[in-house]
């Protein structure tokens, strides 16, 4: 499942696909300068934005999942800790700012080459408004989540855990795989 190179990132030479010595997986070589271009899987941080009893939700105004609802959450940037990006996706999706608590849920989808990590929230003030990639954003009460409306799996296990286990009055700590489920897929939708 590489993604097509073409060109070495170091000396603009051809590269081809191999497996390097001591390595077991197939990479892009460089034979111009030996340079071997990995590509490692995508980390997506993001939170569950608590106020009171009620939970924070954006309106997606990009793609992919355009128009459905999902939890403040997008790709880590170089130079950032988790919980960085975490705060800064918040900021930027739903102009929020929040305090982290504990790591709450990862999840690995290998067939899209991404991990997902979500933090426990809280909001000090009912303070939001949409950024530039949400159409809108709102607080739901538990009975109001739109589920039938949720753009990712990752979000729909997220909120489902949450609410079990705030009314059982313990947050545990998840790790999850998961793969695509089939019976929601929608062609040129993600798995």
């Amino acid at each position: 499942m590489l993604a097509p190179i073409k060109f070495c990132a170091h000396c603009s030479q051809p590269v081809r696909q191999g497996v390097p010595v001591g390595d077991d997986r197939l990479r892009h070589i460089c034979d111009a300068c030996g340079a071997i271009h990995y590509q490692n899987p995508k980390v997506i941080a993001g939170c569950i934005p608590v106020y009171g009893e009620r939970i924070l939700l954006c309106r997606r105004a990009i793609e992919p999942r355009l128009g459905f609802w999902t939890l403040p959450a997008g790709f880590m940037e170089l130079g950032e800790t988790l919980a960085q990006a975490a705060r800064r996706e918040a900021q930027e999706e739903a102009q929020v700012e929040v305090e982290l608590e504990s790591l709450y849920t990862l999840f690995s989808l290998p067939h899209i080459s991404q991990v997902y990590a979500f933090f426990l929230a809280r909001m000090a003030e009912a303070k939001f408004a949409a950024g530039a990639e949400s159409l809108e954003v709102r607080l739901f009460h538990e009975r109001e989540i739109p589920w039938d409306e949720l753009a990712f799996e990752t979000v729909r296990r997220s909120l489902t855990l949450f609410f079990a286990d705030r009314q059982r009055g313990q947050f545990i700590f998840r790790e999850e795989d998961m793969e695509p489920d089939r019976s929601r897929f929608r062609p040129g939708q993600p798995a």
